[in-house]
C-alpha cells in the first residue's frame, strides 16, 4: 500500500515500451509544475505488464486527476486502460498528451468517451495550467480560453482550443536531480526542440520553432551526469548538429570532462558535419560518443519527394571519415515504403549503404503518422497501412505486400547476424559468394524458412551452427575457412563452454599449451587459445573483401589467444594476440 503522501492528487502516468526506458516527458511536466509550487505524482509501467495489474495499481493510488503520456507504442494499451478505469472511477478526469493524440483530437475524443481532454503539443505549460485549474486556482472560464487543449464539457460537447505558444528551452527545469529511479535505465536528455527540416514522414517537421537550451545550463547538467557516472545519456534532439556552435560546444565539453565511463548518443545529419566537428570527433575516447544517422534512402528521387534536405555523397564521405577514426559507433537508418522506391531501388539503397560497413544498419518500415505530410499524401501514394499503431505500411504504389515481406525477412537476418556484431568475419567472407549484400541476407532468410528455423528461438551457438551449414551449402569449397571464421567470431566475444559441432577436439592441444600459458601468466579461466590455419584475425569486417586470396593460409597453425580480461571499450571484443605454437 502507499503512504498517504503518495496517493490522491494529480497522477502523471507513463507506459514505456521496456523497463530500461524512462519517460522524459512526464518527469519534465512534473518538474515544471513543481516550479510553480504544484505537487504531482508519477507512475511508470511497461506495455509488457498485465493490464489488470496496472489498473489495480493506479486504482490503489486513488488519483483525483489521471494523465497519460501517449505514443504509437503504448496508445492501444492506454486506451484500454482508460476505458476500464473510467468504469470503476467515472468521476475522475482523464487527460492524455503526447504526439499520438496531438492530432485529430476531436475525432479521438468522440471515439474515447472515457477521456476528458487532450493536451496538444508541448506540454509543460499546458499541464501546469490544468493543474492550477483542478486545484481551484482557475475557474471554468479559464479552461475555455486555455491554449493547447481539447476537451469535453459537462454536456459532452467537445472544444478544441488554439495551440499554445512554444516555451523557451531555458524555462525548463532539469528533472534528473534524483537518479535513484533511473538505475539500470536509459537517461534521455534534450538540449533543443523543433527541427529545421520538413521530412514528410516525421512529426518533428510539424514543430518548426527550433529552440536551443543555453550552453551554460547544458554544461552544468552534463556535468551532473558525468559526476554520477551515468552509463549512457541519449540526446533526443531531432537534429543535434543543426547548429554548429551548439554541437561543438557540447562535444568539446564532454571531451574535456570525460569520466571514462559515460557514453553520449546523438542523432545527427552527417552531411552537415564540418571539418572542425569531424576533427573534434576524431579526438574522442573510443566509446564516448555514438552517432545515429538517418539516411532513409539512396534514391535521389525519393529523397527529394520526402522533402529531405540531404547531400548523400557528402553523407557517405563523412561516414567513411568517422569510421576511419575507429572510435565512434555509427548507426545508420533506412526506411522501406517511401515514395518512388520500388523493390529494385530499395535493394540498391540497401547495398549502397551496407557497403559503408558501419557498426549498425537499421531497416525500418514507413509509419504513416497522423499530422505528417505523408499522412496527407496517403491517397496519392496509394499507401496501404495498418489501422492500428504503429500504422506500419503494408504496400504502396511502388512496393507490393509480398515485396515488403521479403524486405522484412532481410531485416530479421541483418539484425541477428550483422547488427548483433556476432558473425562479422564469417559474413565478410560469405559476401564474396553473392552479387550483393541484400541477396546474401535474402537467401539466408529463405534458408531459415525452408528449414523451419524462422519461428524458433536459438542460442548464439545454435545460430553459429546454422550459419555454418548455410555457408558450406552455399560454398562447399571453403568449408574449413568458414569453420575457422565462425570459431573466431564465437571466441572473440566470449569463452564459450561448448564446442560447435564442426570444431575439432582440442584436448591434446590444450595439454600441450597449458603450461606455456601458465608460464606467461594467463589463466585458462580468463582466456582461450585456439589454433588457426587461416589469417582470420586479419579479416577486417568493416571493409569489403575482394577475393579469397586476401585470406592467407598457413600449413602450420598459429595459436590465437583471446584475453577476456582485456576487451575493447569500443567493440567489447576480447584482445586477440598471435602466439606461435
Amino acid at each position: 500500500m502507499y503512504k498517504e503522501s503518495d496517493i490522491g492528487g494529480i497522477l502523471l502516468t507513463a507506459i514505456n515500451a521496456k523497463y530500461i526506458h524512462s519517460n522524459l516527458a512526464v518527469y519534465s511536466l512534473a518538474a515544471y509544475a513543481g516550479m510553480q509550487g504544484i505537487e504531482t505524482h508519477l507512475a511508470e509501467y511497461t506495455i509488457n505488464q498485465p493490464l489488470e495489474a496496472v489498473l489495480s495499481d493506479i486504482y490503489d493510488r486513488r488519483p483525483d486527476v489521471l494523465c497519460f503520456s501517449c505514443y504509437i507504442w503504448n496508445i492501444e494499451y492506454v486506451k484500454e486502460l482508460v476505458t476500464e478505469f473510467h468504469k470503476i472511477r467515472p468521476l475522475v478526469p482523464v487527460w492524455l498528451g503526447g504526439p499520438e493524440v496531438s492530432f485529430q483530437t476531436e475525432e479521438f475524443l468522440r471515439e474515447n468517451p472515457g477521456v476528458t481532454g487532450i493536451m496538444m503539443g508541448e506540454g509543460e505549460r499546458t499541464f501546469t495550467r490544468l493543474c492550477q485549474y483542478y486545484k481551484g486556482r482557475m475557474d471554468v472560464s479559464k479552461l475555455r480560453k486555455m491554449p493547447g487543449i481539447a476537451y469535453r464539457d459537462g454536456e459532452n460537447s467537445i472544444h478544441v482550443n488554439p495551440p499554445a505558444e512554444p516555451l523557451s528551452m531555458d524555462e525548463l527545469p532539469f528533472c534528473y536531480r534524483n537518479l535513484e529511479k533511473f538505475e539500470n535505465r536509459i537517461i534521455y536528455y534534450e538540449s533543443s526542440r523543433g527541427c529545421p527540416f520538413s521530412c514528410s514522414y516525421c512529426l518533428s517537421s510539424v514543430d518548426r520553432h527550433l529552440r536551443m537550451r543555453s550552453l551554460s545550463l547544458v554544461y552544468g547538467e552534463l556535468q551532473f551526469f558525468l559526476d554520477q557516472k551515468v552509463p549512457q545519456v541519449k540526446f533526443v534532439d531531432r537534429t543535434f548538429n543543426c547548429s554548429h556552435e551548439h554541437a561543438l560546444g557540447i562535444w568539446r565539453y564532454i571531451k574535456e570532462h570525460d569520466n571514462g565511463v559515460t557514453n553520449f548518443h546523438f542523432e545527427v545529419s552527417a552531411d552537415l558535419l564540418n571539418e572542425e566537428e569531424l576533427s573534434l570527433l576524431e579526438e574522442m575516447r573510443p566509446g564516448l560518443v555514438q552517432l545515429e544517422i538517418g539516411v532513409q534512402s539512396a534514391n535521389r528521387e525519393t529523397i527529394q519527394e520526402i522533402r529531405r534536405a540531404m547531400n548523400l555523397e557528402r553523407l557517405k564521405e563523412v561516414v567513411r571519415c568517422v569510421k576511419q577514426g575507429g572510435n565512434i559507433h555509427q548507426h545508420l537508418d533506412l526506411i522501406a515504403g517511401l515514395p518512388y522506391e520500388d523493390y529494385d531501388s530499395f535493394c540498391r539503397s540497401f547495398d549502397e549503404i551496407y557497403r559503408l560497413k558501419i557498426q549498425q544498419l537499421q531497416l525500418g518500415f514507413l509509419k504513416v503518422l497522423k499530422g505528417s505530410h505523408m499522412y496527407d499524401m496517403a491517397d496519392a501514394y496509394r499507401l496501404v497501412y495498418r489501422d492500428k499503431p504503429p500504422y506500419e505500411i503494408l504496400q504502396n504504389r511502388w512496393l507490393t505486400y509480398g515485396e515488403m515481406q521479403r524486405i522484412k525477412m532481410v531485416e530479421e537476418m541483418l539484425e541477428i547476424h550483422y547488427n548483433s556484431g556476432q558473425f562479422l568475419r564469417t559474413l565478410a567472407v560469405l559476401e564474396l559468394q553473392f552479387t550483393s549484400p541484400f541477396a546474401l541476407y535474402l537467401k539466408l532468410a529463405a534458408y531459415y524458412r525452408k528449414k523451419g528455423l524462422d519461428q524458433m528461438s536459438h542460442t548464439r551457438l545454435a545460430r553459429a551452427e546454422i550459419l555454418y551449414d548455410f555457408a558450406v551449402q552455399t560454398d562447399p569449397d571453403h568449408r574449413k575457412l568458414y569453420g575457422e571464421t565462425l570459431l573466431f567470431d564465437l571466441y572473440i566475444r566470449e569463452n564459450i563452454k561448448a564446442r560447435p559441432k564442426w570444431a575439432p577436439d582440442l584436448s591434446a592441444f590444450h595439454r600441450k599449451t597449458s603450461k606455456m600459458l601458465r608460464d606467461m601468466g594467463y589463466e585458462r579461466k580468463y582466456c582461450h587459445l585456439e589454433p588457426f590455419h587461416y589469417a582470420v584475425s586479419e579479416i577486417n569486417p568493416w571493409e569489403m573483401l575482394s577475393d579469397y586470396k586476401e585470406i592467407a593460409y598457413e600449413e602450420e597453425p598459429r595459436g590465437l589467444l583471446f584475453d577476456y580480461e582485456k576487451r575493447s571499450t569500443f567493440s567489447r571484443e576480447a584482445a586477440c594476440t598471435i602466439l606461435l605454437v
